[in-house]
C-alpha cells in the first residue's frame, strides 16, 4: 500500500501563473483548488475531474477486490449447510502428530499407557512422530531421536496395529536466503539417505512437511519418487503433509504476486504428489476464515476438491486444529474441530462418500484440549 501526495508552496500565489496580475476580489482571496493552491478557473475544474475520477477509479479497484471476496465467502457459507450422508465416520484410517518429547527422552512408559487409554476406541492408525528436524543439507543427526526403539516396542505393545511414522521436516528455502534447497541433487541424495536411516532404527514410515512449498515443484516430484522407492522396498509407508488446494483457480499465482508466499497447490499439482506417496494429509488450518461457518466451509471445500485428484489407493487425510492460537492466518474461535468435522463430513459426503482410504489428521497432541477429542470422538469417531 501506498500514499500519494501533491507539493505547494503554500502562499496562495504560484510564480508564473498570472496570479499576480489579476484583481483580486474585495470579498477575499482567489480560491484554493483541491491541493490548497491558487490555479485559473479551468485548471480548478480539471483538477476537480482528476480528482473525482482518482475517487471512482480507487472505489472500482475496492470492488474489483472486495465483491469476489465476498462472493467467495458467500459460497464457503452456503458450502456449510446440509446434512453429512450417513455412514461418514472414520474409517480407522486417523493419524495424529505427536510432538519430540516423545522420542527425546521425555517420555516414559506411564505417558505411552495414557496415549493408549486416549486412543482407544478412536479410528487412529498412525502416529507422526516428530523426529527431525533435517539439517538445510538433509541429513538427520541419529542424537535427534535417541528414544526411538523404545517408543516402537511399546507402542507395539500397547497399541498393537498402531504405527509409528518419523516426522521428519525442514523450512525450505523458497522465500528466504536461509533452509533447505531441494533444488540441490546433493541434498534430495542426502534425504533418501535419512529415510533409510530412518527405517534402519525402527520407524513404519517417514512422514514429511516440507515448508513453504510451491507449487509446481518438480524438485520435490523426483524426491517423492525417490523416496517411495526406499519405503517401497522395505514395506513402509510414504506421507506427507500437504498445502492446500487453491479455492478459486490460480490463486496461489495471484497471492504469491502480492505476498510472495503462494500458500496453496494448485488441484493438479495436489494430485501429482497424492499419486506419489502412501498418504496424504492437508492441513486444512491457518486458513484466514473468520468464522466457524466459513472455516467449516472452506475444509468441506478443501475435502471435495482433494478427493477429486487423490487416488483411491492413497490415504487421504484431512488435518484438524487440535492447537488454540490467535495469529495471522488463524482465529481459534473459527477454527474448530467441530467445525472442521462437519466439513470434512460435508465434503465427502458430496463427493466420495464411501472412499475407505480416507481419514482425519490430528495437530498436534501437546496442544490439544478435552473439548478437542470430544469433539473428534462425537463427530467423527461416532
Amino acid at each position: 500500500m501506498g500514499h500519494a501526495g501533491g507539493t505547494g508552496t503554500g502562499t496562495g500565489r504560484d510564480e508564473g501563473s498570472g496570479v499576480a496580475d489579476r484583481d483580486v476580489p474585495p470579498e477575499g482571496p482567489p480560491a484554493l483548488d483541491e491541493e490548497g493552491s491558487t490555479g485559473t478557473t479551468g485548471s480548478t475544474g480539471a483538477r476537480k475531474k482528476w480528482v473525482r475520477w482518482t475517487r471512482r477509479t480507487a472505489l472500482a479497484l475496492v470492488l474489483l477486490l472486495v465483491l469476489p471476496t465476498l462472493a467467495a465467502e458467500i459460497a464457503l457459507r452456503v458450502n456449510y449447510t446440509g446434512d453429512p450422508a450417513d455412514g461418514t465416520h472414520t474409517r480407522n484410517q486417523d493419524a495424529i502428530w505427536l510432538g519430540h518429547a516423545w522420542v527425546d527422552g521425555r517420555k516414559t512408559d506411564a505417558d505411552v499407557a495414557a496415549l493408549a487409554r486416549r486412543l482407544k476406541g478412536t479410528g487412529i492408525r498412525d502416529l507422526y512422530v516428530h523426529s527431525g528436524p533435517l539439517e538445510h543439507d538433509g541429513t538427520l543427526p541419529e542424537a535427534d531421536y535417541p528414544r526411538a526403539g523404545w517408543l516402537i516396542e511399546s507402542v507395539h505393545r500397547a497399541l498393537p496395529g498402531v504405527r509409528v511414522q518419523a516426522w521428519l521436516g525442514d523450512k525450505l528455502a523458497t522465500e528466504s536466503p536461509d533452509g533447505l534447497r531441494l533444488q540441490r541433487a546433493a541434498t534430495r541424495t542426502a534425504i533418501v539417505a535419512s529415510t533409510r536411516q530412518i527405517l534402519d532404527a525402527g520407524f513404519e514410515g517417514a512422514h514429511f512437511d516440507l515448508e513453504p512449498l510451491h507449487s509446481g515443484d518438480e524438485n520435490y516430484l523426483d524426491l517423492l519418487d525417490r523416496l517411495h522407492d526406499v519405503t517401497e522396498s522395505r514395506n513402509a509407508q510414504l506421507s506427507v503433509a500437504a498445502h492446500q488446494i487453491d479455492p478459486l483457480p490460480a490463486f496461489h499465482s495471484f497471492w504469491g504476486t502480492v505476498t510472495n508466499h503462494p500458500k496453496w497447490w494448485s488441484q493438479a499439482y495436489f494430485g501429482q504428489v497424492a499419486r506419489r506417496v502412501d498418504q496424504i494429509a492437508v492441513m486444512s488450518y491457518d486458513t484466514m476464515q473468520p468464522l466457524q461457518s466459513l472455516y467449516g466451509g472452506y475444509v468441506a471445500q478443501q475435502t471435495s476438491l482433494a478427493l477429486e485428484v487423490t487416488p483411491d489407493s492413497t490415504d487421504l487425510l484431512m488435518g484438524l486444529p487440535f492447537y488454540h492460537e490467535n495469529r495471522f492466518g488463524h482465529r481459534g474461535a473459527a477454527e474448530t474441530v467441530p467445525a472442521a468435522v462437519r466439513g470434512v463430513r460435508l465434503g465427502l459426503s458430496r463427493t466420495d462418500a464411501d472412499r475407505a482410504n480416507f481419514g482425519v489428521a490430528l495437530y498436534v497432541d501437546f496442544a490439544a484440549t478435552e473439548a478437542d477429542w470430544t469433539a473428534y470422538r462425537e463427530g467423527w469417531v461416532h
